[in-house]
């Protein structure tokens, strides 16, 4: 049997999706402001103290270097962000 739902329901539902979704972009660009300037300031620093880096690294791997650590912090925070706000509405949702 189908079962019946309202849509004030499934609006509800949207919105708190929404809204999960939306701390966890805030979240996640905030850890990834926090690993550049985390990142940047030792990778600079040795491309100019370290003669190995200074020889190897150009600024495009220096810049890579850079994003990669900010991208991966973004995504990871975001995710578990998401995950532990749709876990506490759900735990939310259940006890109603």
């Amino acid at each position: 049997m189908a079962k019946n739902v309202s849509l004030a329901s499934v609006d509800q539902k949207l919105a708190m999706a929404k809204r999960c979704s939306h701390e966890g972009v805030v979240a996640g660009a905030k850890a990834a402001v926090v690993a550049t300037v985390a990142t940047a300031i030792p990778t600079l620093a040795c491309g100019k103290m370290l003669p190995w880096a200074r020889a190897n690294l150009n600024p495009t791997a220096k810049a890579l270097i850079i994003s990669t650590a900010a991208g991966m912090a973004y995504f990871i925070v975001a995710d578990k962000t998401i995950l532990a706000t749709a876990r506490q509405n759900s735990f939310k949702q259940g006890n109603n």
